[in-house]
């Protein structure tokens, strides 16, 4: 099975990223790009863990801090709670940038809530809304 960096925005609950490395993933991270002229975004929303089900969301670990970095610049860190429920974050309007550059964000893993049974963390879902969309 493979747990590639584009099933963390596939929109399925049934695929995950899982980190590669053989420790927890700690500065392991997913990068999303938008075009300058693409849809603003607005609001992060997070899917944390393996959700497919109970087992495997408990079996895998979690994040508990996941640092955003917008366009290299470290923004802030998202605080997730161990919860298979998807957490919501506001973070404002980003994109449109007014000296044409495309929007880069980077969600770096800081800390993690430990698995019972394997040292691989997961995310199922990053998704984003915003506005521009209609």
């Amino acid at each position: 099975i493979q747990y590639k960096a584009e099933q963390a925005n596939d929109l399925s609950y049934k695929t995950a990223w899982i980190e590669g490395r053989e420790d927890e993933g700690i500065g392991e991270y997913l990068e999303f790009y938008f075009k300058n002229k693409s849809p603003r975004v607005t609001d992060i929303i997070v899917s944390n863990g393996y959700v497919k089900s109970e087992t495997s969301w408990k079996n895998n670990n979690r994040v508990r801090k996941l640092k955003l970095y917008v366009n290299g610049e470290l923004k802030g860190i998202l605080n997730l709670e161990d919860s298979r429920t998807d957490q919501v974050f506001k973070i404002g309007t980003l994109g449109h940038n007014s000296n044409g550059k495309d929007l880069v964000l980077r969600f770096e893993i800081a800390a993690i809530y430990k698995g019972d049974k394997y040292n691989d963390t997961a995310i199922t879902e990053i998704y984003f809304d915003g506005i521009d969309v209609h």
